[in-house]
């Protein structure tokens, strides 16, 4: 399977969106909403849960699953308000020690006029550097689309995890083949060149590990994610939030390395 075709299977109707893992991953769960400066954005859902008593906060990407979702979600291109709620609930998760789980699905952050007037730029550059700093693990797994900073601002994390045919990249592939040979036809081109299988992020260091994709027993493809994300938990437990925040740090750091 090429590049190209794994990113349209992350577009495909009926692949889980970020609501149907929460559903599926955490227990007890409380939604929180607004970022208290100016409005909620349903692109990003957000709020507190369990993963078998332990406390978290999750931070989800949604798509929609229809058009009427779709647009209320903004087909899962977040706004600034959006990133602003995420470091909102990060920042409180820190201050009550509690694990961050994001789940990242995203075309790319909203480029649209209101967005920019609204700051979109810095909320993302804040997002990237507060979490850096933060003193409480957090994981990432990249369940469909990673794009471009909209998905990095969710993806400073100890650990990240990328489903089997999910894509990470720093442009859409048809956004770069309009820019590169103002031909968005040449997208599967572009996508070859980007390296942006979970394969790639493997071998280049960003993500940590594959997941299998199971959607026909997709309970059971919950169930599996959620006893990885407690063993790395559990993995943490002795750790300083000084020591994961530096931790986090390092592994950035080393992204980026290369020779042949």
């Amino acid at each position: 399977m090429t590049p190209y075709e794994k990113l349209k299977m992350t577009r495909q109707n009926g692949r889980p969106t970020g609501i149907s893992y929460i559903n599926g991953i955490f227990d007890d769960r409380i939604e929180l909403h607004g970022d208290r400066r100016f409005a909620e954005d349903a692109a990003i859902i957000s709020g507190i849960g369990s993963l078998n008593g332990i406390p978290v906060t999750y931070i989800a990407i949604e798509k929609g699953t229809d058009l009427a979702t779709r647009m209320k979600t903004n087909f899962g291109c977040p706004k600034p308000e959006g990133y602003r709620k995420a470091l909102r609930l990060m920042k409180q998760a820190e201050k009550f020690h509690r694990p961050i789980i994001c789940l990242v699905d995203t075309s790319g952050a909203f480029c649209g006029e209101e967005a920019e007037e609204r700051g979109q730029g810095q909320a993302i550059a804040d997002n990237l550097m507060q979490m850096m700093a933060l003193e409480t693990p957090v994981i990432t797994i990249v369940i469909g689309e990673g794009g471009s900073g909209g998905a990095l601002g969710l993806s400073v994390a100890n650990k990240l995890y990328m489903l089997e045919h999910a894509v990470f990249s720093v442009i859409s592939p048809e956004g770069c083949a309009s820019i590169l040979w103002e031909d968005a036809a040449l997208a599967p081109d572009a996508a070859e060149a980007l390296h942006i299988t979970a394969e790639d992020m493997v071998t280049f260091g960003v993500a940590e590990e594959i997941i299998k994709e199971d959607f026909r027993h997709f309970g059971k493809m919950c169930e599996g994610i959620k006893e990885k994300l407690i063993g790395d938990l559990k993995g943490w437990e002795k750790k300083t939030g000084k020591e994961l925040s530096e931790e986090r740090y390092q592994r950035f750091r080393k992204l980026g390395r290369w020779s042949e």
